[in-house]
């Protein structure tokens, strides 16, 4: 079968699949948070023969209808991991395309004011600019009734962690608590206070794209007790039937939650 009638077939076939697909899902097992590894957009980019720009255009081009399809779902919360801490790393030529990228693509969602946007990660490293790209879509959105998405740029889990001890350090030397005193109340729960998504629920579903089965960093604490699905296909190419088959595989697991 050619690629041209593959194609033809997927789209005559696959609506009703995932009609069926999405009216069988119990409703009362879909998670409330879902994280989403966005992972694969220059191998994808590289494998039809465009640049990594390209790449990064395509999966950000596949972060509404994910949003979309999340809210048909159920979902409550979703957590987009866009840019590690480790990828302010790469070449200054290939990190600016995709920081304008990201930027475009946040304020686009902003713009449809669907979805309540929130930035998380340590902002004080991007470039001031994009900064207030982010900051100016979380308050653009703040009064939205629907969907939380937590926007990760730049995130890693380590440093999250280390911000919110930190935190939680220089609110108690506010206090003048002593180290001592601190020492011996101190538990995860006032850590958990302090991480960049406070007062949301923990992720149930981790999505993790390209086929790559590690977490690399992303969501290191909140992630303790939740499921993971691994998914062949490069972001870009990350479809509605992936997603529900991912939401299906989550909903037949026997949660143990660490036991």
């Amino acid at each position: 079968m050619t690629a041209v009638l593959k194609e033809r077939v997927r789209r005559l076939f696959y609506p009703a699949y995932e009609a069926r697909m999405l009216q069988a899902l119990p409703k009362d097992r879909i998670p409330k948070h879902i994280g989403v590894m966005l992972d694969g957009n220059r191998r994808w980019a590289k494998g039809v023969g465009l640049d990594s720009a390209s790449g990064h255009r395509a999966g950000a081009a596949n972060i509404e209808p994910l949003l979309h399809w999340s809210e048909e779902v159920g979902v409550e919360v979703v957590t987009l991991w866009l840019l590690s801490t480790d990828n302010l790393n790469r070449p200054s030529e290939e990190l600016d395309t995709l920081l304008d990228v990201i930027g475009d693509a946040v304020e686009a969602l902003a713009a449809q004011r669907r979805w309540r946007l929130h930035p998380v990660g340590a902002l004080d490293l991007l470039p001031a600019p994009l900064t207030a790209r982010l900051k100016s879509a979380e308050e653009a959105t703040s009064d939205v009734d629907g969907l939380l998405v937590n926007i990760a740029v730049p995130y890693g889990g380590r440093r999250e962690i280390a911000d919110a001890v930190r935190a939680l350090l220089q609110e108690h030397a506010e206090r003048g608590t002593r180290l001592e005193e601190l020492a011996e109340a101190l538990d995860v729960d006032h850590i958990a206070e302090h991480l960049y998504t406070r007062g949301q629920p923990d992720p149930d579903l981790v999505i993790r794209t390209s086929g790559e089965q590690r977490l690399g960093g992303f969501l290191l604490w909140q992630s303790a007790q939740s499921e993971f699905y691994f998914c062949e296909a490069y972001w870009p190419d990350f479809r509605k039937v992936d997603f529900l088959r991912a939401v299906r595989a989550y909903t037949q697991r026997q949660r143990r939650f660490g036991a």
